[in-house]
Formats: C-alpha cells, sequence, structure tokens
C-alpha cells in the first residue's frame, strides 16, 4: 500500500508520498498518474518524502539533512527547487512527527535550505541568494512579445513586468522564451500593486500556469527591487516585498546578506492510500 498526502501553499499543490527508505519506483508515468486532475488525485508535482541517505541525490547532504525533498513536476520531470512545496515538505514532517517545529534542515536538488516554523502557522525558507546572469531574453504569448529579466533561482525563470496581468492572455500554452534555456523556464508576468507590493501570474515548465509558485515570487522580488534601483538590501532587517498571487499571498525578503527568505502558509488537507488495481497501471 503507498499512502498519500494532499498539501498546498498559496494554492500550489502537492501529493505527497512518504518513502522514508527510498523503496517506491516513482516513474514519470506514475507521477503523471498521481497528478492528474480528472483520473488521479490530482496536483502541480509530486513530493517524495524521502531520507537523504536513501536517495542518490540526496547522499552526499545526508550529514547535514536527515531528509531529502524529491519533487516532481507534473509531467513526471525532476525540478531543482520549489519553494511552495518545500514549506509544505517541512509542515508533514512536523505533523508526522519526523522532525520537531523550530529550525530544521531539508536537502533538494538545489542544496541544503533552512527552514523554520510553528507547530502552526507560516513557514519561512531560506531560499538562498538569487543570480541574475544579465542575458537579455524576449517572452512572447501569441503575437505580443516583452522583454525579459532572468533570474536562478535554484531553478530558472523569465519576469516580464506588464501594465496589466491579464495583458499576458490565457496561457494555455508554454510561453515561448528566446533564448531558451536547455531544461525550459519558469515565466512570471508581474504587476505593480503599491511600493513593494506586487502581483503575479506564472506558468512553470512541466506543469502550466499555476495559482502560485515560490522560488517565482523570489525571482520577481529581486527582480522588482533591482528595477526599483534597489541593488542591496538595507538595513538589518534587510527587504522585503508582498507578493500577491492567485492563490493568496506570500513575503519575500532580501537580507543584508543577499539570502533571500520566502515566508507564506503551508496546509495539509487529505490523506489516503492509493488503490492497488488503479497504481498498476501506471
Amino acid at each position: 500500500m503507498i499512502r498519500f498526502v494532499k498539501g498546498h501553499g498559496t494554492e500550489n499543490d502537492f501529493v505527497l508520498l512518504p518513502d522514508p527508505d527510498g523503496t517506491l519506483d516513482l516513474t514519470d508515468a506514475l507521477v503523471r498518474r498521481v497528478c492528474d486532475r480528472r483520473a488521479g488525485i490530482g496536483g502541480d508535482g509530486v513530493l517524495r518524502v524521502v531520507r537523504a541517505a536513501a536517495h542518490p541525490d540526496g547522499t552526499a547532504m545526508a550529514d547535514r539533512a536527515e531528509w531529502f525533498m524529491d519533487y516532481r513536476n507534473a509531467d513526471g520531470s525532476a525540478a531543482e527547487m520549489c519553494g511552495n512545496g518545500i514549506r509544505v515538505f517541512a509542515r508533514f514532517l512536523v505533523a508526522e512527527g519526523l522532525a520537531p517545529a523550530g529550525k530544521m534542515s531539508i536537502a533538494t536538488r538545489d542544496g541544503v535550505k533552512a527552514v523554520r516554523l510553528g507547530p502552526v502557522g507560516d513557514v519561512t525558507v531560506d531560499m538562498g541568494p538569487a543570480h541574475l546572469p544579465g542575458s537579455d531574453r524576449k517572452v512572447t504569448v501569441g503575437a505580443r512579445s516583452w522583454p525579459a529579466v532572468e533570474v536562478d533561482v535554484g531553478n530558472p525563470h523569465a519576469v516580464v513586468f506588464l501594465d496589466d496581468l491579464a495583458d499576458a492572455g490565457p496561457l494555455d500554452e508554454a510561453p515561448t522564451v528566446e533564448p531558451g534555456l536547455p531544461g525550459g523556464v519558469n515565466v512570471e508576468f508581474v504587476a505593480d500593486r503599491g511600493p513593494r507590493h506586487v502581483a503575479l501570474r506564472v506558468h512553470e515548465r512541466g506543469v502550466g500556469e499555476t495559482r502560485s509558485c515560490g522560488t517565482g515570487a523570489c525571482a520577481v522580488m529581486v527582480a522588482s527591487a533591482r528595477r526599483d534601483g534597489v541593488n542591496t538590501p538595507g538595513g538589518p532587517d534587510g527587504l522585503s516585498y508582498v507578493v500577491d498571487v492567485p492563490g493568496g499571498r506570500l513575503t519575500v525578503t532580501e537580507r543584508a546578506d543577499g539570502h533571500l527568505e520566502l515566508t507564506g502558509p503551508a496546509v495539509l488537507v487529505a490523506e489516503g492510500t492509493l488503490d492497488q488495481t488503479w497504481l498498476a497501471g501506471a
């Protein structure tokens, strides 16, 4: 029997598969089947909860973090990092008694991330520093094109500033990014809501338009701050932006050391077991 838990962070939803010893054969087909919103559980991705020592991508980090977040996009592809997902992952560890509330370290394909959370409430993740390669990119949706700011937050993003989020259109298909990146790129469309307050829509590679994207919110915060003329965070508390997403609200703070802290909710909503006959079809 394979147990699952369903959770979300600002309506970016995930199916968690507890697999502490790494015995589950998590194929691309199984991920797609689980994430199918009509014939499966439904989700933007899968979070396999596995000990770092039991996963080949986590072994080198096992001395610094007990648990590895094996994140897969809904199409089955592996991703380096997921800001909403890691908050849900941490909430699950606490709810299951696998880690105490407070501070913890979680291994990801983008390295070990420091997380802090209480027994209830928001979760904060140190996402590390962002990188702005400075490459000129162009994003096209249908007949419209815009310049984009490339930001790397453990995974690649292209940030486009618009007067109105509706200008991006329906986003039924993946926007075209030129020059492209070999593994694809997440695209964020951003509009101002006030001083240090922005809103976004996002098209995630391997998923489509989603209700939220944690790494995308971080990329948008940095791109917005640089656009606003803030090249280094000021003061001991750093610089914070509020980022509204279709599924709620996130806060991103760029600390004085350049690291980004992502804060937002993480909610567990259901649990169950996958039916063996249905599972055999994967």
